[in-house]
């Protein structure tokens, strides 16, 4: 059974960092194209929207709104991929989830990401 953990998330002020980390188990990720996203505040239902994408060639895009401040990652021999963030907005406030890219149907729990004052 694959299970997705997501970490890495937290309280920081406007123009900060993070790093989240997503460790994947019950599948390799070596062969699947591995991405992120997120799920902002108030948003109904399982709306989540795309942030970062990471082929199996180690090739990234990006959303508009996060390109020139977020990368991307991946470490196939640990089967976790990474999504560094920075210059951290307001508007990056979400729970943060990994999943391939197409999704698998399941999700995990995500990280929350709180960009505040």
């Amino acid at each position: 059974q694959v299970q997705l953990v997501e970490s890495g998330g937290g309280l920081v002020q406007p123009g900060g960092s993070l790093t989240l980390s997503c460790v994947v188990s019950g599948s390799s990720i070596n062969i699947e194209h591995m991405a992120w996203y997120r799920q902002a505040p108030g948003t109904p239902g399982d709306q989540r929207e795309f942030v970062a994408l990471v082929t199996t060639a180690g090739t990234t895009t990006y959303r508009d709104s996060v390109t020139g401040r977020f990368a991307a990652s991946r470490f196939n021999a640990k089967n976790t991929i990474y999504l560094q963030m920075n210059n951290l907005k307001p508007e990056d406030t979400a729970i943060y989830y990994c999943n391939k890219m197409p999704s698998w149907t399941f999700w995990g729990q995500g990280t929350q990401v709180t960009v505040s004052s």
